[in-house]
């Protein structure tokens, strides 16, 4: 099976000269959106619930504050720590710096951007090839440089030039790379966009995947006042709640390690159709396996990590699993009585509900069962019954009209 790429490696170490005195104390990354919230924060977070557990903030200037907010802070199952390297070592030479604690694959990001794309899909299809950029066609493209495409391979860059105006492609700041590309930083300082990138084109091992999305670039002072307007009502999601057994997997009666498995046809293409469409994906599921004492909560968690691995493969993630280890007559004594959170009570959900920022109107459940739909009801969620089938098509009756263009298509530039 295809390693899951687990790092996430996020370069905060520019000087944000173009907003003037806001960033001379202050890290542009770090900017608030609102209080208490960064912009990193918001970058962190969206990595974090696509399954990118170890993330590396590349730091140089004012990296001390960088380290005070947030090295060894969690993001859900996302643990941070900080590199501090030298200043004006250039884009490359931060990367360089951290070397020693580089995964043989990961993904590398700009901390003043934010893409809001599947990141998780883009890491699935860079398997073969040392680097791969998320693009964005953006209609105005003279505050950027630009790239070319033939076919999914990149054959040039085009530096900024205010006289080329009109649509083009351009390097949104998103990458999964091959540690090998590590060996061609030989100077410092070095721009991995200007010195690496280039070369690794001209040598065919550089993809480029367009992605629609949401994209800003807090780099100018208009665009981060834009972001403190638009980032936290991008924040709030729709989700979409699947039971597990009936409606990801076949219901072989108390599933709880791995051969047991067998996805439901469509299973695998829905998740990943969720995230693609910017939906949380939360997995509710009755465990009375647990109850009963035939496994316990440790093959519970250990099958969800197993399911998450398969998931990326194919490029597909689920924010959250809950599931509820209770039962009226368990045989195991501190899981014997009824309980809010199994179903056809409403507790998965409404816990989901208030941990993760969810847009209740926009959501919806899908269940094989009545308990299911009793719980969705009591939730308060619009619920669908899956008979069976392939689920990526049952989804088609499930989604509201609008909902093939939910992740926001605009670009606050």
């Amino acid at each position: 099976m295809q390693e899951q790429i687990r790092q996430a490696c996020i370069l905060v170490g520019g000087m944000g000269s173009r907003l003037g005195d806001i960033t001379r104390a202050v890290p542009k990354p770090l900017l608030e959106i609102a209080p208490d919230i960064s912009f990193l924060d918001i970058v962190i977070e969206q990595i974090a619930r696509q399954g990118f557990t170890d993330v590396l903030l590349l730091a140089g200037y004012l990296g001390h504050l960088v380290r005070e907010r947030y090295e060894g802070r969690t993001f859900g199952p996302a643990q941070v720590r900080v590199s501090v390297g030298p200043e004006s070592r250039g884009t490359g030479g931060a990367v360089a710096y951290a070397r020693d604690v580089i995964a043989p694959r990961f993904l590398l990001l700009n901390g003043d951007s934010f893409f809001d794309i599947n990141i998780r899909a883009l890491a699935a299809e860079a398997a073969d090839i040392d680097g791969v950029i998320a693009l964005r066609r953006v209609s105005d493209s003279s505050r950027y440089g630009t790239v070319e495409l033939e076919g999914s391979r990149i054959v040039r860059f085009r530096e900024k030039a205010s006289e080329v105006t009109g649509p083009a492609l351009i390097n949104t700041g998103v990458y999964v790379l091959d540690a090998c590309v590590l060996d061609r930083i030989r100077t410092l300082p070095c721009s991995i966009e200007r010195d690496v990138f280039p070369a690794l084109a001209q040598e065919g091992r550089l993809a480029g995947h367009v992605r629609e999305g949401y994209f800003l670039d807090i780099g100018l002072p208009g665009t981060l006042e834009r972001g403190r307007h638009e980032l936290l009502a991008l924040r709030r999601r729709p989700a979409a709640f699947l039971d597990r057994d009936g409606v990801l997997n076949v219901d072989r009666n108390y599933v709880h390690r791995p051969e047991q498995v067998e996805w439901i046809p469509g299973a695998i293409e829905c998740v990943r159709r969720l995230n693609d469409l910017g939906y949380r994906v939360v997995v509710v599921t009755n465990q009375a396996g647990v109850a009963h004492g035939y496994y316990g909560e440790d093959s519970v968690h250990a099958l969800h990590a197993w399911m998450s691995d398969r998931l990326a493969v194919h490029g597909a993630f689920v924010d959250a699993f809950y599931y509820s280890p209770y039962h009226p007559e368990a045989r195991i004594e501190r899981f014997r009585r009824t309980h809010v959170d199994r179903k056809p009570g409403p507790g998965m959900i409404l816990r989901a509900l208030s941990d993760l920022d969810i847009d209740k109107n926009r959501s919806f459940l899908i269940g094989d069962k009545e308990s299911d739909i009793a719980a969705a009801q009591s939730a308060g969620i619009p619920r669908h019954l899956f008979t069976g089938g392939n689920l990526n098509e049952f989804l088609d009756k499930c989604l509201p009209a609008a909902s093939e263009s939910t992740g926001s298509d605009s670009c606050a530039c």
